[in-house]
This record gives structure tokens, C-alpha cells and sequence, in this order.
């Protein structure tokens, strides 16, 4: 009986290949890091984002404006990720990873919003020219929440902190 030690290995290494996609995606659209979000997508790719839909390279055009506009925080989370690589076809796998958004928001009259989005990343991914991206994204919705904010209920100084930036200047750059 031949070990298949290797091929566990090269699955292990792809599925971590791509969970640094998903990651990298987050970091991308909470820095509104634009270049970083397209690097996440194949050329040809396809993003259903409910409100959105189109190529995944022009979606990252899109989100970084929309949010830079309607939002002055966010942070993205991805949580219960499952990647299934195709036994049939290795150079392709699908994905389904938690997607816990954050935003923060003022309204017309001034009042500061959390808005929580609790959803999927139900992706296609396929590995061209030995690069794992994603092909195909729908973004199904669970449940989503908002709440008005009282700046005042946090009881640590935020002065104290170094403070994150949506913008290369953010610590994680330096």
C-alpha cells in the first residue's frame, strides 16, 4: 500500500493557499486597499454581492467607494471556513466560509449606527498558472442587525490605542 502522505500534504498547502485568499480579502476591504481585493479574483471572475453584481476585479473598484461613502469603519471577520478541493479536477475547489461584517456609520442626523451583517462566501475557486484566486463568489445573507452606538459605554480610554487606518498609512503596512 503506497502512502499518500504527499498528496495530504499538497491539499493542506492549497486549502491554506486559499483560506490566505479569504483572509487577504477582509484585510483588503477594511483597509479599502482596492489592489489588494482584485488580487483576491481571477480576471474573469463573476461576484454576486446581493446589491452587487458583476466581475470580482471591478467589484473591488466599487466596495472600496461604497464604503469609503456610507461607512467610516468596518471590519471584516471569516470564520467556519470549509474548502473542498474537487477530487476529480485539483486545480479547482469550492468554499464555504462565515462572513461576520462589522460597519460603522453616522446617519443624516448625526447618530452613530452599528450595522452587523452575518452571511457566507459560497466561492469557486480554481488555481491558473499555479495561483489559486477566486472564479465565482455569491454572498448569501443570514441575518443582519442595527443598533445606534453610546460612545460612551466602552470603559477603556481609546486615546490609548493606536488607532486603524483605512488606508495604507495603517499599521499592518509599516
Amino acid at each position: 500500500m503506497e502512502s499518500q502522505e504527499p498528496q495530504r500534504l499538497l491539499e493542506a498547502a492549497d486549502k491554506e493557499e486559499i483560506r490566505d485568499i479569504l483572509m487577504r480579502y477582509g484585510r483588503g476591504v477594511d483597509r479599502l486597499d482596492e489592489d489588494l481585493i482584485r488580487s483576491c479574483y481571477h480576471d474573469d471572475s463573476f461576484d454576486d454581492h446581493g446589491h452587487w453584481k458583476g466581475n470580482g476585479q471591478d467589484f473591488a473598484a466599487f466596495i472600496v467607494k461604497s464604503l469609503r461613502e456610507r461607512s467610516h469603519h468596518t471590519t471584516h471577520a471569516v470564520a467556519n471556513v470549509l474548502i473542498e478541493i474537487d477530487p476529480s479536477d485539483p486545480d479547482k475547489a469550492r468554499s464555504e466560509a462565515y462572513s461576520l461584517a462589522y460597519l460603522r456609520r453616522n446617519d443624516e442626523a448625526g447618530t452613530e449606527w452599528l450595522d452587523f451583517f452575518s452571511g457566507r462566501y459560497i466561492d469557486k475557486f480554481e488555481r491558473r498558472n499555479g495561483e489559486w484566486k477566486i472564479a465565482h463568489r455569491v454572498v448569501v445573507h443570514d441575518w443582519s442587525i442595527s443598533n445606534p452606538l453610546d460612545a460612551t459605554a466602552f470603559p477603556l480610554p481609546m486615546d490609548s490605542f493606536i488607532q486603524g487606518k483605512r488606508d495604507k498609512t495603517d499599521l499592518v503596512y509599516q
